[in-house]
């Protein structure tokens, strides 16, 4: 069952794992994004959208969280997976009128694989025996988790860069993963999928640095950094739109007091004494606008009004 412990897997948290290190005199810099705040960020926006994909396919209400951010060549990143049946599947980064840039990884366990597939098929989600490649089904399997993976991706790079993410065929051999070599720097970016009090399964999201580098702008910038000046097409609709809202505008002529005894004898027919001076108060929503005074204009009752003691502004 999914975070059921594994006899071929342990916890990777408890793992020890190379951090994102400045650069150092005499050793080439892997990370030239500097401290990764804004990458980070986006996998915590991606960590909330993911429950929407592996919930209906678990059956189950799930936890998503994201882990610090690792940069590592990927040699180092293929050393310290367990042995065992793993998914690599690419997603191209394309953007709109680009080629792409080049592939991410989408790395899962063979057997949190397995469990989705039988899950799938009305199971409970019980693997006894990994076997020792993808059947079939269960690439179909992956290759649908990928098409469920890009959406909320795209999502979450959004307020970065426009970029469309589109899976191939997944391997089960990385040495088989084109465009990507073992000195490659890359950014491994790990979520963890738990529920309840059990260990949680691990789906990792691997951008190769070289992918990400036309990005840098983006992604070395800080996330309070001052926005662009909004679109002046969209500024004068906005403004339009605003001044079309219309508000009630009212005047209370007289407010009479009447005894509960009076009240309880009303019947058709009476009058109610009323009075009111010379101005009247108008009122915009519950807020008094100014003063005005009672009269006609075109045949129909109207107030002109005789002085605001209230800016318009204020309503705003």
């Amino acid at each position: 069952m999914v975070n059921d412990a594994s006899p071929n897997t342990t916890d990777r948290r408890e793992r020890p794992r190379q951090q994102a290190d400045h650069a150092t005199l005499g050793v080439a810099n892997i990370n030239p994004f500097g401290d990764l705040h804004t990458l980070q960020h986006l996998s915590a926006r991606l960590a909330r959208s993911l429950r929407g994909v592996f919930e209906p396919l678990l059956r189950r209400e799930v936890r998503v969280f994201a882990e610090p951010l690792v940069v590592q060549r990927f040699a180092d990143y293929r050393a310290e997976r367990p042995d065992g049946l793993t998914a690599w599947l690419p997603l191209a980064m394309t953007t709109a009128g680009a080629p792409a840039t080049g592939n991410m990884l989408a790395v899962l366990d063979g057997r949190f694989v397995m469990e989705l597939l039988d899950l799938f098929f009305g199971g409970t989600g019980a693997v006894h025996e990994l076997p020792v490649e993808f059947t079939p089904a269960a690439e179909a399997m992956i290759g649908r988790l990928g098409t469920m993976l890009a959406a909320p991706l795209r999502t979450a790079w959004e307020p970065l860069a426009r970029i469309d993410f589109v899976p191939a065929h997944v391997e089960a051999n990385p040495a088989l993963i084109q465009g990507l070599e073992s000195d490659d720097p890359v950014v491994v970016t790990r979520f963890g999928i738990g529920s309840g009090n059990a260990k949680p399964v691990f789906l990792d999201l691997v951008y190769p640095v070289a992918a990400l580098k036309p990005h840098t702008p983006s992604l070395t910038g800080k996330v309070h950094a001052k926005t662009a000046a909004p679109d002046p097409a969209w500024r004068t609709g906005l403004t339009r739109a605003v001044m079309g809202v219309k508000f009630p505008v009212r005047s209370v002529l007289a407010e009479p007091m009447v005894s509960l005894n009076l009240l309880m004898d009303l019947k058709p027919g009476d009058v109610i004494p009323i009075s009111f001076g010379a101005e009247v108060p108008v009122m915009v929503g519950g807020d008094r606008l100014g003063f005005g005074t009672v009269g006609t204009s075109n045949g129909k009752a109207a107030i002109k009004l005789n002085s605001i003691t209230r800016e318009l502004e204020d309503f705003q």
